[in-house]
Protein backbone atom coordinates (compact mmCIF):
# COMPACT_ATOMS: atom_id res chain seq x y z
CA UNK A 1 0.00 0.00 0.00
CA UNK A 2 1.38 3.59 -1.04
CA UNK A 3 2.13 6.17 1.26
CA UNK A 4 0.76 9.47 0.38
CA UNK A 5 2.91 12.45 1.72
CA UNK A 6 1.41 16.09 1.07
CA UNK A 7 4.81 16.50 -0.49
CA UNK A 8 3.45 14.19 -3.13
CA UNK A 9 0.03 14.63 -3.81
CA UNK A 10 -0.43 17.67 -5.62
CA UNK A 11 -4.23 18.13 -4.60
CA UNK A 12 -3.30 18.33 -0.98
CA UNK A 13 -0.51 20.32 -1.60
CA UNK A 14 -2.59 23.31 -3.12
CA UNK A 15 -4.87 22.25 -0.28
CA UNK A 16 -2.48 23.07 2.27
CA UNK A 17 -1.20 26.47 0.15
CA UNK A 18 -4.30 27.80 0.09
CA UNK A 19 -4.96 26.62 4.24
CA UNK A 20 -2.04 29.18 4.99
CA UNK A 21 -3.59 31.65 2.87
CA UNK A 22 -6.67 31.60 4.56
CA UNK A 23 -5.04 31.83 7.75
CA UNK A 24 -2.88 34.29 7.10
CA UNK A 25 -5.85 36.72 5.80
CA UNK A 26 -7.81 35.38 8.95
CA UNK A 27 -4.37 36.67 10.88
CA UNK A 28 -4.61 40.06 9.25
CA UNK A 29 -8.52 40.47 9.45
CA UNK A 30 -7.67 39.74 13.38
CA UNK A 31 -5.10 42.15 13.65
CA UNK A 32 -7.86 45.02 11.79
CA UNK A 33 -9.99 44.47 14.05
CA UNK A 34 -8.30 44.34 16.96
CA UNK A 35 -6.35 47.76 16.99
CA UNK A 36 -9.02 49.41 14.28
CA UNK A 37 -6.54 50.11 11.95
CA UNK A 38 -6.00 49.04 8.30
CA UNK A 39 -2.36 48.90 8.65
CA UNK A 40 -1.03 48.13 11.82
CA UNK A 41 2.21 48.05 11.49
CA UNK A 42 4.88 48.80 9.01
CA UNK A 43 5.54 44.94 8.65
CA UNK A 44 1.38 45.48 6.68
CA UNK A 45 2.45 48.22 4.77
CA UNK A 46 5.45 50.47 5.15
CA UNK A 47 4.37 53.53 3.23
CA UNK A 48 1.27 53.81 4.00
CA UNK A 49 2.12 53.17 7.82
CA UNK A 50 4.50 56.11 7.81
CA UNK A 51 1.48 58.44 6.18
CA UNK A 52 -0.77 57.03 8.90
CA UNK A 53 1.78 57.25 11.91
CA UNK A 54 2.22 61.26 10.47
CA UNK A 55 -1.43 61.24 10.33
CA UNK A 56 -1.98 60.35 13.75
CA UNK A 57 0.54 62.75 15.05
CA UNK A 58 -1.19 65.24 13.45
CA UNK A 59 -4.34 64.57 15.27
CA UNK A 60 -3.24 64.63 18.58
CA UNK A 61 -1.47 67.78 17.86
CA UNK A 62 -5.08 69.19 16.62
CA UNK A 63 -6.43 68.00 19.81
CA UNK A 64 -3.70 69.94 22.04
CA UNK A 65 -4.14 73.41 19.84
CA UNK A 66 -8.21 72.57 20.51
CA UNK A 67 -7.83 71.97 24.15
CA UNK A 68 -5.79 75.27 23.91
CA UNK A 69 -8.20 77.28 22.26
CA UNK A 70 -10.76 76.07 24.65
CA UNK A 71 -8.99 77.31 27.38
CA UNK A 72 -8.28 81.01 25.73
CA UNK A 73 -11.83 80.98 24.98
CA UNK A 74 -12.38 80.81 28.91
CA UNK A 75 -10.05 83.22 29.47
CA UNK A 76 -11.23 85.72 27.51
CA UNK A 77 -15.04 85.27 28.57
CA UNK A 78 -13.60 85.54 32.32
CA UNK A 79 -11.89 88.50 31.29
CA UNK A 80 -14.92 90.07 29.16
CA UNK A 81 -17.29 89.48 32.05
CA UNK A 82 -14.61 91.25 34.35
CA UNK A 83 -14.06 93.78 31.95
CA UNK A 84 -18.04 94.58 31.58
CA UNK A 85 -17.84 94.43 35.42
CA UNK A 86 -15.54 97.07 36.04
CA UNK A 87 -17.17 99.22 32.84
CA UNK A 88 -20.35 99.72 35.23
CA UNK A 89 -18.37 100.55 37.99
CA UNK A 90 -17.04 103.49 36.54
CA UNK A 91 -20.09 104.48 35.28
CA UNK A 92 -21.56 104.75 39.09
CA UNK A 93 -17.78 106.13 39.66
CA UNK A 94 -18.51 109.33 36.98
CA UNK A 95 -22.29 109.41 38.60
CA UNK A 96 -20.86 110.28 42.07
CA UNK A 97 -18.09 112.42 40.52
CA UNK A 98 -20.90 114.44 38.91
CA UNK A 99 -22.91 114.36 41.95
CA UNK A 100 -20.07 115.55 44.06
CA UNK A 101 -19.25 118.42 41.93
CA UNK A 102 -22.33 120.16 42.51
CA UNK A 103 -21.49 123.19 44.97
CA UNK A 104 -24.95 123.46 46.81
CA UNK A 105 -23.88 119.87 48.70
CA UNK A 106 -23.06 119.85 52.56
CA UNK A 107 -20.09 118.41 53.62
CA UNK A 108 -22.11 115.78 54.98
CA UNK A 109 -23.81 115.02 51.82
CA UNK A 110 -20.07 115.36 49.93
CA UNK A 111 -18.37 113.20 52.98
CA UNK A 112 -21.38 110.33 51.77
CA UNK A 113 -20.39 110.64 47.90
CA UNK A 114 -16.46 110.03 49.03
CA UNK A 115 -17.61 107.10 50.59
CA UNK A 116 -19.46 105.36 48.17
CA UNK A 117 -16.88 106.61 45.50
CA UNK A 118 -13.83 104.87 47.70
CA UNK A 119 -15.99 101.95 48.15
CA UNK A 120 -16.97 101.58 44.14
CA UNK A 121 -12.67 101.88 43.52
CA UNK A 122 -11.68 99.36 46.04
CA UNK A 123 -14.77 97.25 44.53
CA UNK A 124 -12.79 97.63 41.48
CA UNK A 125 -9.80 96.63 42.91
CA UNK A 126 -11.22 93.90 44.34
CA UNK A 127 -12.27 92.27 41.07
CA UNK A 128 -9.60 92.97 39.06
CA UNK A 129 -7.37 91.16 41.99
CA UNK A 130 -9.79 88.15 41.84
CA UNK A 131 -9.63 88.10 38.18
CA UNK A 132 -6.07 87.73 37.95
CA UNK A 133 -5.42 85.36 40.99
CA UNK A 134 -8.37 83.34 39.13
CA UNK A 135 -5.91 83.73 36.04
CA UNK A 136 -2.81 82.84 37.11
CA UNK A 137 -3.55 79.91 39.65
CA UNK A 138 -1.99 76.68 39.25
CA UNK A 139 -4.15 73.83 37.81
Amino acid sequence: MPVNSVNTNAGALVALQNLNKTNSDLQTVQNRINTGLKVGSAKDNGAAFAIAQSQRATVSSLDAVKDSLSRATSVVDVASSAGEGVSDLLTQMKEKALAASDTSLDTTSRDALQNDFNSIRDQITKTSDQRLLQRYQPR
